[in-house]
């Protein structure tokens, strides 16, 4: 049992999961959650024909309508808490309350449908946030090289991107480690830069 003291050493962090619609979020956190995710899907109607393109995920038959929540522990002194995104812009109007007090953000990819993130992108170089691009490689098909996706996405060479495999808890643990450690890293330049 942890004394007072142990706990006072504990550190949490916020992480917010986004990408576009089917790419994988809810997935993600589910796999790695170390508490039953709470999550807010909701059953696809007819409400959504012609507004969600599911042309490339035709089995989707529910969709996140508000956020997704779950938390792992990634050593006895460091907890996230991980914040999934709905996909669709209809629900962006949520965003900004998601990414209030984040330390950093996983853009999850789908290189089938790329268009998709770029709004998302975006959405935190804007707001200054620390991403990175977690490519999701369905099948465990890796169908481009890092360098290409990066391309295509113009963005910065600092901007850490990767694969993972939202489904594999290991996989998806590694890219919340990646994250922690290149927001870290952001921070310290930051620091020494102030000196």
């Amino acid at each position: 049992m942890n004394s007072p003291a142990d706990t006072s050493r504990v550190t949490s962090a916020k992480i917010v999961i986004a990408g576009g619609f089917g790419v994988g979020k809810t997935t993600l956190v589910g796999s790695v959650s170390e508490i039953t995710p709470l999550t807010t899907e909701a059953i696809m109607t007819s409400a959504s024909e012609g507004v969600d393109d599911n042309n490339l995920v035709p089995d989707k038959a529910t969709t996140t309508v508000a956020m997704d929540f779950g938390r792992i522990t990634i050593d006895q002194d460091l907890i996230l808490y991980l914040f999934g995104t709905p996909g669709q812009t209809r629900f962006w109007f949520m965003w900004d309350e998601l990414v209030r007090g984040a330390i950093g953000a996983i853009v999850l990819v789908d290189t089938r449908r790329l268009a998709d993130c770029f709004s998302v992108i975006d959405f935190f170089e804007h707001r200054k946030l620390p991403y990175l691009v977690a490519v999701n490689c369905f099948d465990g098909k890796q169908l481009h090289e890092i360098q290409d996706i990066r391309d295509a996405l113009q963005i910065s060479q600092d901007v850490p991107v990767t694969y993972t495999d939202a489904r594999n808890r290991e996989s998806t643990k590694q890219v919340l480690i990646k994250l922690v450690e290149y927001v870290l890293s952001m921070r310290r330049t930051r620091t020494v830069g102030v000196h």
